[in-house]
C-alpha cells in the first residue's frame, strides 16, 4: 500500500501564495509518478500538475503560477502555488502511480491523499 496525506491549504486573498505538501510512505518514493488534481463541488476532479523524477508537467491554467517538486530524502511532494486566483479556490489532492503511466492528466491514479482545502477570497 502507499499512504499519501496532503497538508498546507488554507484562505488566503487573491495575489497570495501557498505551499501544498504530500507526505508518502509505504512504497519507494523516487521512481513514482506524482501528480496534483483539484476538484470544487459539483466539479469534475481536474488535472493539475504532474512529476517523474525530473520531468514535470502543468494544465494551461496553471502555468507559469504553480511549481511541482519533490524531495526524495524527505518522501516529500510539494505544489507552490503563487498569485492565486479565486477560481483556484478547490480542495488539492496529491495522487501517485508506479509503472506505466499512460495519460497523467487522467484521474485514474491507485493512490490519493484525503485532500486539502485551499479558498481564495477576492
Amino acid at each position: 500500500q502507499v499512504q499519501l496525506v496532503e497538508s498546507g491549504g488554507g484562505l488566503v486573498q487573491a495575489g497570495a501564495s501557498l505551499r501544498l505538501s504530500c507526505a508518502a510512505s509505504g512504497r519507494t518514493f523516487s521512481n513514482a509518478n506524482m501528480a496534483w488534481f483539484r476538484q470544487a463541488p459539483g466539479e469534475a476532479r481536474e488535472f493539475v500538475a504532474a512529476m517523474y523524477r525530473s520531468r514535470t508537467a502543468y494544465s494551461d491554467s496553471v502555468k507559469g503560477r504553480f511549481t511541482i517538486s519533490r524531495d526524495n530524502a524527505e518522501n516529500t511532494m510539494y505544489l507552490q502555488m503563487n498569485n492565486l486566483k479565486p477560481e483556484d479556490t478547490d480542495v488539492y489532492y496529491c495522487a501517485a502511480k508506479y509503472g506505466p503511466l499512460g495519460d497523467y492528466r487522467s484521474v485514474t491514479y491507485p493512490y490519493w491523499g484525503q485532500g486539502t482545502q485551499v479558498t481564495v477570497s477576492s
